[in-house]
């Protein structure tokens, strides 16, 4: 299959939990891609045969890397979708909540029964709201491994309502809002119901980290940090925003000449985890960020020299920032990053 057929194919597997990308890095194989998911091959985009201990080897990675293999140098990416953050209820907290976590990264989606404040969180810039019964919005919501549901609701009864919805679907992360008394009450009543005790004493409640929080502005912080705290636990990257799903698709411009740059190995304090991927198209727009700055410039203009070269079609280049450019660039300190770049065909 060619690339555009293999990224549909990953991005309808997106839900699965353990999907990886192993990309080769050498020779004349370099850029060819082999997608598996729940640990079997759904898509390649070259031609021949993987031997067993390969695929092995594969399945076998517990974080995204450089590794060898059998047949050679490859990246293995354990790739995640976007955070979904799940809020129930759209009040003060919430609503702070909300501008906060929507700009650390994670798709906001607030569950809210009063329609002043289902407006008011959606004024605020949360991605999805539903403005209908708690119980009745759940229905609407599937969850996943990368969902994280966030109880702020007015009231105990309401409280109770959500949580039995949602501890019967996948997800990250509960946490709910309450005091120490009340969560433990609320959670002896649910086991003494049926539902299980492991369950109810994972919820994070009280909810947030404990940073002496008081008003609602503080109380989204302490909240948010434990949020970034359980997503960044996982050992994965950072996956295909929505954004760049679409070029790399074919959804958009798919005449387009573009090349694909993907931070495979870091060093220093370089701004971008592995995995941060960039799409470069053929007149010098750019889709996503590796970091900003001169070296994403530089990984750039490296970019359209490979398209404008053509001798190649993928290209492995070191990006080195060093103290001075970085304090230049009004960043802490420097690093280098190991970059692949591949024409994307």
């Amino acid at each position: 299959m060619n690339f555009f057929e293999l990224y549909q194919t990953i991005n309808e597997n997106q839900e699965q939990k353990n999907n990886i990308l192993a990309t080769a890095l050498e020779g004349t194989e370099a850029g060819n891609r082999y997608f598996f998911s729940e640990g079997e091959l759904l898509g390649k985009t070259a031609s021949g045969e993987l031997d067993e201990e390969f695929k092995e080897q594969i399945a076998g990675t517990t974080q995204s890397g450089i590794l060898e293999t059998t047949q050679g140098k490859f990246f293995a990416e354990h790739l995640k979708r976007q955070a979904h953050l799940v809020i129930c209820g759209g009040g003060h907290v919430s609503q702070q909540v909300v501008e906060l976590a929507g700009r650390v990264g994670f798709h906001v989606t607030v569950l809210e029964d009063r329609p002043y404040f289902a407006d008011r969180v959606r004024e605020l810039g949360a991605d999805q709201v539903l403005c209908d019964a708690f119980s009745q919005s759940l229905e609407r919501i599937s969850g996943s491994a990368d969902t994280y549901f966030l109880v702020l609701t007015r009231g105990h009864r309401y409280d109770r309502e959500c949580l039995e919805k949602i501890l019967h679907k996948p997800y990250a992360y509960v946490g709910m809002m309450a005091s120490r008394g009340r969560s433990a009450l609320l959670k002896k009543q649910m086991a003494e119901e049926g539902f299980d005790e492991k369950a109810l004493d994972e919820i994070h409640t009280p909810v947030g980290l404990s940073i002496h929080a008081e008003t609602p502005e503080e109380i989204a912080v302490s909240i948010v940090a434990e949020l970034i705290q359980t997503k960044n636990q996982t050992k994965k990257t950072a996956g295909y925003d929505p954004l760049l799903m679409e070029y790399l698709t074919g959804v958009r411009e798919p005449e387009q000449p573009k090349v694909l740059a993907t931070i495979m190995a870091r060093r220093g304090s370089a701004p971008r985890s592995v995995g941060t991927k960039m799409l470069v198209l053929g007149d010098g727009r750019i889709i996503g960020t590796i970091g900003g700055g001169c070296v994403e410039s530089e990984v750039q203009h490296q970019c359209l020299r490979l398209l404008r070269e053509g001798k190649e079609t993928a290209r492995m280049i070191r990006a080195d920032m060093t103290a001075a450019q970085a304090e230049d660039e009004g960043m802490v300190c420097g690093g280098t990053i190991d970059v692949f770049l591949e024409i994307f065909r």
